[in-house]
């Protein structure tokens, strides 16, 4: 009998000091920002999805480096016409994703994404973003791209 009370006492002391073992902070998550942009035509400064040059389902966009096509999402509330990439940074990555409207190419855009975890949160730190080949504008305050399209 005293055997087995040892037992228990030895068992839930090992069990309180594991357990207090754990970090004393609670978990923290942080996803990483999409990526939106609107396409304005250079010309009427007039959104191509708005204006009818563009439907949604012209949108390509593949990953230069393995060639696979990357997620986006088209966004018609209000007619904002935007378009939002949220697959990036959800892991330490590097993207070229190539942007075609109606199979022309549009823009590259280059991210160099690492996950990063400190102070118990995990978040994404972005090392470089970049596009290429178009003239664009970026708003801070909304976080939009704006492409101009000749």
């Amino acid at each position: 009998m005293k055997r087995s009370v040892n037992f228990l006492i030895l068992f839930f002391l090992s069990a309180f000091i594991f357990q207090s073992c754990e970090s004393d902070c609670g978990e923290c998550f942080t996803p990483p920002n999409s990526f939106h942009f609107v396409f304005i035509d250079k010309t009427s400064g007039e959104n191509v999805f708005t204006n009818g040059i563009y439907k949604p389902s012209d949108i390509k966009m593949f990953n230069e480096f393995d060639s696979s096509n990357v997620e986006f999402n088209f966004i018609d509330e209000n007619n904002s016409n935007i378009v939002e990439i949220n697959t990036i940074g959800w892991k330490t990555e590097r993207v070229n994703i190539s942007v075609l409207l109606a199979n022309k190419h549009i823009f590259n855009l280059y991210v160099d994404a690492e996950r990063l975890f400190d102070n118990c949160c995990s978040y994404t730190q972005y090392n470089e973003i970049r596009i290429d080949s178009t003239e664009y504008e970026f708003s801070p305050d909304t976080a939009l791209y704006k492409i101009l399209i000749e």
